[in-house]
């Protein structure tokens, strides 16, 4: 069994910063990559920055420069820095991790229960 917690979100004004965590626990193998994606109320969800295990990372657009994304391999826990944050940014935020269970195992997608994100004006 392997479960995602995440933290760190909440209110902040526009130009905050925030920093979100995602913890994995149970039994866990090897993480090969990590994600965090968010949903905003009327929208599709959307990748936002992921990071490999050998720590290549990828943004979307909308938050390069603002965002960062690092991930502490010895803790099984994915870090998502904010900053410059914008009403647009407002969304639960959710962490995604690509894993294998087992030495054997296929990998699987695991989620998340997600933060909320909120930036006001």
């Amino acid at each position: 069994q392997v479960q995602l917690v995440e933290s760190g979100g909440g209110l902040v004004q526009a130009g905050g910063s925030l920093r979100l965590s995602c913890a994995a626990s149970g039994s866990i193998f090897e993480i090969t990559s990590i994600g965090w994606d968010r949903q905003a109320p009327g929208k599709q969800r959307e990748l936002v920055a992921s990071i490999t295990s050998d720590g290549r990372t990828n943004y979307a657009d909308s938050v390069k420069g603002r965002f960062t994304i690092s991930r502490d391999n010895a803790k099984n826990t994915v870090y998502l820095e904010m900053s410059s944050l914008q009403p647009e940014d407002t969304a639960v935020y959710y962490c995604n991790m690509f894993l294998k269970t087992t030495r054997w195992a296929d990998s699987s997608d695991y989620w998340g229960q997600g933060t909320q994100v909120t930036v006001s004006s």
